[in-house]
């Protein structure tokens, strides 16, 4: 994150802060990423809200540059300016709908997570990151080169930001929920199926220096978990990766990332390994 040369600032004048710009301002601050802010909308002239964001931001020391778009719609406005200006990150408020709305219509912000091709920040809090922890959630159960490559890239995530808020890093792995009728008796009871993630964690620890104070082991699915370990940790961010099936059709993520939105209570940072990420800019091009 701290190697990314501009950041993509969704601003909504609607909204009556941006926390999009005050995330945006702390990272750019220590990665010195140029800020391209991006209002989405094409029917009213916000050039005097963008003008004084920018006047405001260059006296800040940052590097600014400003644009109003529109392209049918927001999430599509935004992955087509990302992918103009080479944006290595996009930042947006998150703005929950209401159930009814996400019941008849997918939001637009699953839209943006699903398909946008770099990772995506959404913030939710004004709650300072400053001395935060920072819950990166990992599916050590599973080993292979796709998962390890994935999980490399969500604890360095982690770490990056860890540092730049002068924060602490916490990892949560689910496990299954016992089985009776499962034919290993390792996944029978409870005790055995977390001794045996613990020991596939050991290895992991010590790649990634996690200490056991830092990790946490859970039974139950990762979309309820998730958001109970971020309240029980009051983390400020929270990094969930996704990995793409063999076979899969289009560029759909799994939806994970979208069901937990709404329900956490920190920042949420969505990252994606890199096959998914070439074909979604093969999909943006064409």
């Amino acid at each position: 994150m701290l190697a990314i040369r501009c950041i993509l600032v969704v601003v909504d004048p609607k909204l009556p802060e941006s926390l999009a710009l005050k995330r945006a301002h702390l990272i750019a601050s220590v990665s010195q990423s140029r800020l391209h802010l991006l209002v989405c909308d094409g029917k009213h002239d916000h050039s005097a809200h963008l003008e004084s964001l920018r006047t405001q931001l260059e006296a800040e020391g940052h590097n600014v540059s400003v644009q109003q778009a529109w392209n049918d719609s927001p999430h599509q406005t935004i992955i087509n300016v990302q992918q103009a200006e080479g944006c290595g990150l996009v930042i947006k408020q998150h703005v929950p709908d209401n159930p009814l709305k996400r019941a008849l219509l997918t939001p637009d912000d699953w839209k943006l997570l699903r398909y946008c091709p770099c990772p995506v920040l959404m913030v939710k809090t004004d709650k300072p990151w400053r001395g935060g922890k920072i819950l990166a959630a990992v599916d050590v159960g599973n080993s292979d080169e796709e998962h390890r490559t994935l999980h490399a890239t969500i604890v360095n995530h982690g770490y990056e930001i860890a540092e730049l808020a002068d924060g602490s890093l916490h990892v949560l792995s689910a496990h299954p929920s016992p089985m009776l009728s499962a034919a290993d008796p390792t996944f029978q009871l409870k005790e055995t199926i977390e001794a045996r993630y613990r020991e596939a964690c050991k290895r992991f620890q010590t790649e990634y220096e996690i200490t056991d104070e830092r990790l946490h082991i859970e039974e139950g699915p990762a979309d309820a978990l998730i958001p109970r370990v971020c309240h029980q940790l009051n983390a400020v961010v929270t990094i969930i990766g996704t990995v793409a099936r063999t076979g899969f059709s289009g560029a759909l993520m799994g939806n994970t990332a979208e069901v937990v939105l709404d329900a956490l209570e920190s920042d949420v940072l969505v990252l994606k390994p890199d096959e998914i990420i070439d074909h979604l800019e093969q999909v943006v091009r064409h």
